[in-house]
């Protein structure tokens, strides 16, 4: 239990001795990026509900834990068929493994590359080739809280993908974060950057998840830049163990006639936020947020977006949907901005949300800011249960209940899933949405 009067003492109190065991980053370039942070992290507060920002989400109860930063503990022993648990199986990919924010080489496969794309850790590639991410780590994501100060001060490794122009990665790329040890309180703060050139072309997964029931923090930041008319796929998943927390923030930058998109699910946590940014800085392009969270129990599940349109003729949709059981608790933000030059600008935003329990409450708070006069953009959001007349009809054909209400979740959730462009994942993933809801799996609606 944190008796400090403030949980940044904590951090700032540690530093110096975690510093002391960074074999040789503290040589590097992201050795004064790691300064200023802490600084700032010594002069800032962790947010409040007073934050306009973090209104509806409460981080009191994650800062009442003195979680311990990489070099203070051990990692789980782990091996290949204990990974299995983890990942997603049954197609072929390049695999990079964290556990606790640490790239795992043992459990990493990475097949053959094209010339020049690189697919290794942060670590590897600030030690042996720096000055390929020199010019673009850092530079996207500012620190606007505590917690972005915290990753920044603490975070030794994560991903680097770099694709050079008019590559295709033809294998997607599956990371694998691990979180906890099953005995320590662990602090896992990945770090990754991904960086598409002109025709670019890549799926990555990244994907969270959980080792033992002891809560742990994983606070993880993501850089993105999409060169003109690349393509990236992006999709997270979210499933770590329901004692544990988990703050994202991923920023993307776009230029002309690329095409982003980001398709996230999330399925454990006690506490998880999420922040994601996109900066159009070009025309002719698309962005896309997908997302599908669920929650049940005290869980508590929170979605900010941002869609920054600066340049005219560009697209954006956005679709979130959120499944609430028992007594959990839903939050979405999403916030469109079209600038006065975005002229032509087509902007979509919906959010809806079930609850399967009187108990579940969302709050959902869509919102646009134009200063073009020639646009197209809509956004809503709506809260209801499950649709009582399409229930009474199904059960009307002689199908159980608890199968009717799971036919039911599966349509809400299609709209999302189905934007998963690897067949496999997509299959697993309603595997998950069943699970974790315990519900009866519906493995073919059509069949019905």
């Amino acid at each position: 239990m944190n008796n400090k009067t403030r949980p940044n003492e904590w951090y700032v109190s540690n530093f110096e001795k975690f510093e002391s065991k960074l074999n040789g980053q503290s040589e590097s370039f992201v050795h004064t990026i790691r300064k200023d942070a802490i600084n700032r992290l010594n002069e800032m507060e962790f947010p409040t509900t007073r934050d306009e920002e973090w209104k509806y989400t409460n981080v009191a109860p994650l800062l009442k834990n003195d979680f311990l930063p990489t070099y203070s503990f051990e990692n789980p022993k782990i091996n290949s068929e204990d990974l299995r648990k983890y990942i997603f199986e049954n197609f072929e990919c390049d695999i990079l493994v964290f556990v606790n924010g640490l790239f795992n080489d043992e459990l990493s496969k990475v097949g053959k590359l094209p010339s020049g794309a690189v697919v290794d850790s942060l670590n590897n590639v600030i030690k042996n080739n720096p000055d390929l991410i020199k010019d673009k780590f850092n530079t996207l994501t500012k620190v606007q809280n505590a917690f972005n100060a915290l990753n920044n001060a603490y975070g030794v490794d994560g991903a680097v993908i770099f694709i050079p122009d008019g590559i295709i990665l033809e294998r997607p790329i599956q990371l694998v974060y691990l979180g906890g040890n099953g005995t320590d309180k662990v602090l896992s703060l990945p770090r990754n950057l991904i960086i598409a050139g002109k025709n670019a072309q890549a799926k990555i997964l990244a994907n969270y998840a959980g080792y033992g029931d002891v809560p742990y923090f994983t606070n993880t930041v993501t850089e993105i830049f999409a060169d003109e008319s690349a393509i990236i796929d992006y999709y997270k998943t979210q499933h770590e163990n329901t004692n544990s927390y988990h703050i994202d923030r991923t920023d993307i930058n776009q230029k002309g006639k690329s095409v982003f998109s980001h398709t996230a699910f999330s399925f454990g946590g006690l506490l998880v936020r999420s922040d994601i940014n996109s900066e159009l800085e070009g025309e002719f392009m698309e962005c896309n947020y997908y997302g599908l969270n669920l929650a049940r129990e005290n869980q508590h599940v929170d979605t900010h977006t941002f869609v920054d349109h600066a340049k005219p003729n560009c697209q954006s949709n956005e679709l979130y949907k959120t499944i609430l059981d028992d007594k959990a608790r839903g939050v979405f933000s999403g916030k469109i901005m079209v600038r006065q030059d975005a002229q032509k600008t087509n902007a979509y935003q919906s959010n809806k949300a079930v609850l399967l329990s009187k108990t579940a409450t969302i709050d959902s708070k869509p919102q646009l800011e134009i200063y073009a006069d020639d646009v197209k953009c809509s956004h809503g959001a709506t809260v209801g249960s499950l649709d009582e007349e399409a229930y009474m009809y199904i059960r009307s054909r002689g199908i159980p209940d608890d199968l009717a209400k799971s036919m039911l979740i599966r349509a809400f959730a299609n709209d999302v899933v189905d934007n998963v462009k690897i067949e496999e994942v997509k299959e697993q993933l309603n595997h998950l949405i069943f699970e974790h809801l315990q519900r009866v799996e519906i493995t073919d609606i059509s069949k019905y």
